[in-house]
This record gives structure tokens, C-alpha cells and sequence, in this order.
């Protein structure tokens, strides 16, 4: 495992804007001034900034050789100078340390029109943690223009499939939300599936073939340990983890039939939740950990359905169309993301369950296994493309949208990481 842990070549994900936003806000990243005593990076902090919130599809951020100067104060910025440029607003700042204790990356964000400063921080940094820092600036800008939250500081999780024939290799891979750094975490001969998360973001809990039979695992990031989870005969799938990260809720048809158990992690118990003829699968939490919401057929099509963890008798929750399942619910407990079927047509589709609403954000023909980011303005999910398997992240409105192309081979099954801090 722990050369699995120190591949840092592996296939990167390209990320390509292919819907933004019409007027995209105009901002000026202006180069970090570098005051530290180690030589700079390759890669600059302002560069991996600019990229985040290009990449969100609400911003465009000038390209530093167009700009006239590179301000590291507020004091020193001509903001008449900028505004004539067309820029709305201006990050400026400095990196300081020694790298060997860290550094400190001080920023400031303003108005141009105004000049009001309207963010004055200072981040210290690990060493290492340059670009983790920037991603981090990048969500305090995002969060401070727009008022929501940003995701960039998060990594996804995701499965790679490269090879033909009977000599493909299923890798269960983990990088930061902008697709640099993959690492493989697993990897076996025989497919793996369903990367779920702990809240912790520390461990991850999959389903793999590996055996022949399904099987339950639940990888530790960091120190590369594992543990097998559930082996019964049969269907072993569909891990999900409590929002406190004790439980697993997973699909198993030991009893003869898929049904929803849930499981205490570190005990041998597996309480079964539904008790139905027809196949219950694919679990996730809501936030509060009170609910369950879950895929079933029982009605004659798969829709979604919810129950209490406590035990009961499940709701139908999606009525519009013949198919939703893979249900992935939003931080705020608000919304389902889900896979929405008509007429062998299956694209993404947010449900609202505060007002029933549905309203489709994809535009392929086989799209699947939506994960919300969360800040829950995003919905990662796989597809096709030219028939190789790729991703997408497109915003819950439908109105932004990016490809993201593994270099070799397919990619699938999409996870993205709670916000780790």
C-alpha cells in the first residue's frame, strides 16, 4: 500500500470548461508576491486560484500578462487603472516563510468600483501545503463574492478502468477537486465500485470483486490499512456511511432478496431496515442522520424511496418519470441528486424536497452516479463521451459545465470528498 500511496504519476484528470455562465464576473488575480526566502514553485499559488474559480464557470479572471502592474498591498493598488481594465475585483498578496517551518500567505480582496477591502487574511502554511493554501484562497474569495462556499480545498474519489479485454486494471483513485495529485488508494484485476466517504474524510468504503463474490471494504487513506466489512453471499453494495461515521448502510441480499442493513462499524451486527419483495438498494444518510433514503422497484419501476434509520414503513419520495435512482443528497438536506430515466434516455436530475420539484441538469443518454459537492452548488456524475467513460461537474441549476478526461483509459463512479479540514 504504501507504494500504492507514493505513485504520484498517474493518469491526471483534465479539467475543460464546456458551459459557463454568459457575463462571467471579471477579477483580477494578481501574482502573489513571492518574499519568501526558498525559491518559488513551479506552479504559483495565484495560478492554481485563478484556475478554481475559471473553472467554477462564474468567473474569468485576467490573464497576468495583461496586466499593467502586480500590487502585493492594497495601498499600492490604482484602482481607476483596474476598473478601466474591466475587472469587478482584485486579489493581491504576498508569500513569506522559510519553508522549512512554512510559510504565511497574506491576502486582500477588494471592490474595484468601491475600493472597499472586503477580505484582510493571513493563511500559515504547512510545507507542502502551497496549493492546498491556494485552494483554500480560492474558496474564501468564491464564498465572499458569490456568498456560498467553495469546494475547491476538497478532493473527489473516483474509479479508473485502463486495459482491454481480460487485462484491465480497476483502481480506486483519490485527487484534489481540480484533478491534481491522484493517487491510487486500491487496485485489483476485477472491477471495483461505489466509493462512499466518511464524514471525517479519512477512510473510504467501496464494493469489490476482487474475490469473485462482492465484498464490503473500508480503506484508510493515510495509513493505507483495510478492513473487510461485509462477504455475505450474494450482493454485498452500496456502502454509506452515518453523518457521525459509526454505521455503514449497505445493500446485501443474504436473506435471499436485496434489502437496506445497517451496520455498526466494529461490531459483527447487520440490522436489516426493509423487508419487501422487490430489490432495496443503494442507501444515503440525510444530513441529520435520521432518514434514509434509498432505491426500489416495489412500485413495478426503481424510484426513491425514504425510511427512518430507526426502522419502519418507507415513503415514496420521486413520482415524476419512470426511472430516478442512485439517489446523493445535498449538505443542506434539501435536495437529491439523482439518476432520471425516460424513455431509455438517463441524465442527472435535482429533486428539491422542500417543494417536490425536479428539474434535469445533464444532456447525455447514459449519465450516472451523481455526488454533490458540498457546498451543494455542483453535481459530479459519470458519462459517456466519443464512447470512453468520463466525468462531468455541472451546477444544480444546469447552467455550468466541466469535462473532466482521465489522459489514459475510462473513468466512472464519482465520490467527492465532505470538506476536510
Amino acid at each position: 500500500m504504501f507504494a500504492l500511496l507514493s505513485q504520484t504519476a498517474q493518469a491526471k484528470l483534465d479539467i475543460q470548461i464546456v458551459e459557463g455562465v454568459a457575463g462571467a464576473i471579471p477579477i483580477a488575480i494578481v501574482p502573489l508576491r513571492w518574499e519568501a526566502t526558498t525559491p518559488p514553485p513551479l506552479v504559483q499559488p495565484d495560478t492554481v486560484i485563478s484556475a478554481d474559480l475559471y473553472a467554477s464557470g462564474l468567473f474569468q479572471p485576467m490573464e497576468a500578462a495583461d496586466m499593467f502592474a502586480q500590487p502585493g498591498r492594497g495601498e499600492d493598488i490604482r484602482f481607476a487603472s483596474w476598473q478601466a481594465l474591466k475587472n469587478d475585483y482584485i486579489l493581491v498578496g504576498r508569500i513569506t516563510g522559510d519553508g522549512i517551518d512554512g510559510y504565511e500567505a497574506a491576502y486582500e480582496l477588494y471592490d474595484i468600483h468601491t475600493q472597499e477591502r472586503l477580505l484582510a487574511q493571513s493563511l500559515p502554511v504547512r510545507p507542502g501545503d502551497l496549493r492546498y493554501a491556494a485552494h483554500r484562497i480560492a474558496d474564501a474569495v468564491y464564498e465572499r463574492i458569490t456568498g456560498q462556499p467553495g469546494a475547491f480545498a476538497t478532493r473527489i474519489a473516483y474509479i479508473t478502468a485502463i486495459g482491454v479485454g481480460d487485462n484491465i486494471e480497476y483502481k480506486l483513485m483519490v485527487a484534489d477537486a481540480d484533478g491534481f495529485g491522484p493517487q491510487a488508494i486500491a487496485k485489483s484485476p476485477e472491477p471495483l465500485l461505489s466509493p462512499a466517504w466518511s464524514p471525517d474524510g479519512n477512510k473510504i468504503a467501496y464494493v469489490s470483486f476482487e474475490k469473485g463474490n462482492s465484498a464490503i471494504y473500508i480503506q484508510d487513506i493515510l495509513s493505507g490499512s483495510r478492513q473487510l466489512a461485509s462477504s455475505f453471499r450474494g450482493i454485498n453494495g452500496a456502502p454509506a456511511f452515518s453523518p457521525d461515521g459509526k454505521t455503514l448502510a449497505v445493500s446485501l441480499s443474504k436473506s435471499g432478496n436485496s434489502e437496506i442493513y445497517l451496520h455498526p462499524l466494529g461490531t459483527q451486527q447487520f440490522t436489516r431496515l426493509t423487508n419487501h419483495w422487490g430489490i432495496d438498494t443503494e442507501p444515503v444518510w440525510d444530513p441529520s442522520g435520521r432518514y434514509i433514503y434509498f432505491t426500489s422497484d416495489r412500485a413495478g419501476r426503481p424510484q426513491i424511496y425514504r425510511i427512518l434509520a430507526t426502522g419502519g414503513s418507507p415513503e415514496r419520495v420521486t413520482w415524476e418519470g419512470q426511472y430516478n435512482a442512485r439517489a446523493n443528497i445535498s449538505a443542506n438536506g434539501k435536495q437529491l441528486a439523482v439518476v432520471h430515466g425516460n424513455q431509455n434516455r438517463y441524465r442527472i436530475a435535482v429533486h428539491n424536497l422542500e417543494n417536490n420539484r425536479l428539474i434535469v441538469v445533464s444532456n447525455g443518454i447514459l449519465d450516472e452516479s451523481p455526488s454533490f459537492a458540498p457546498n451543494g452548488s455542483m453535481i459530479l456524475y459519470a458519462s459517456k463521451d466519443e464512447g470512453k467513460g468520463v466525468l462531468f461537474a455541472v451546477s444544480v441549476d444546469g447552467r455550468v459545465r466541466q469535462r473532466l478526461i482521465l489522459s489514459e483509459g475510462e473513468v466512472r463512479e464519482p465520490a467527492w470528498s465532505p470538506v476536510i479540514r
